[in-house]
């Protein structure tokens, strides 16, 4: 008879554990799933600005010339800093390396660094990575002596 109350207690108490672990899991992945919506939400809005500029004829690399900005470096590498690389081959402002934290994984037509790495010296920074932008500005601010922008601040500007 107590082995029979001691199993069904076990199951029972391994049945809660189990419960109690999985609504931690789910409760983490639907943060994270959260995050990752609210940076592709930012990340639209974003890519919209910049298509609006272009409709209105106003482009970046005006916006960088008239602010003295001809050699920039551009943090984030991904899907819009690519496009950036893209919108700004043949201006006048040259865009001379990236940095991304996954340097070493990405091709690009241009030298990519990682935060870490010592960098050349550019007039000015442009971030693609926006939801991160205050702590990529504090660490790139330690090691370089010039402006830190946002890119979705210049598209709003624009």
């Amino acid at each position: 008879m107590k082995t029979g109350v001691i199993s069904t207690i076990s199951v029972v108490g391994g049945a809660v554990i189990g419960i109690i672990g999985t609504s931690k899991v789910f409760k983490n992945s639907i943060a994270d799933r959260q995050k990752m919506s609210d940076k592709h939400l930012a990340l639209f809005e974003m890519m919209n600005q910049w298509v609006r500029a272009k409709q209105k004829g106003k482009r970046i690399d005006s916006y960088l010339v008239a602010k003295g900005y001809s050699k920039i470096a551009i943090y984030g590498l991904g899907f819009v800093g690519e496009t950036l690389v893209e919108e700004l081959r043949d201006s006048k402002v040259i865009a001379v390396y990236g940095i991304d934290k996954n340097a070493e994984s990405i091709c690009s037509d241009i030298d990519i660094f990682s935060a870490d790495d010592e960098l050349p010296k550019v007039d000015a920074v442009v971030v693609t990575a926006i939801t991160f932008f205050r702590e990529i500005e504090e660490k790139l601010s330690q090691k370089l002596d010039c402006p830190i922008i946002s890119l979705e601040d210049i598209l709003y500007e624009i």
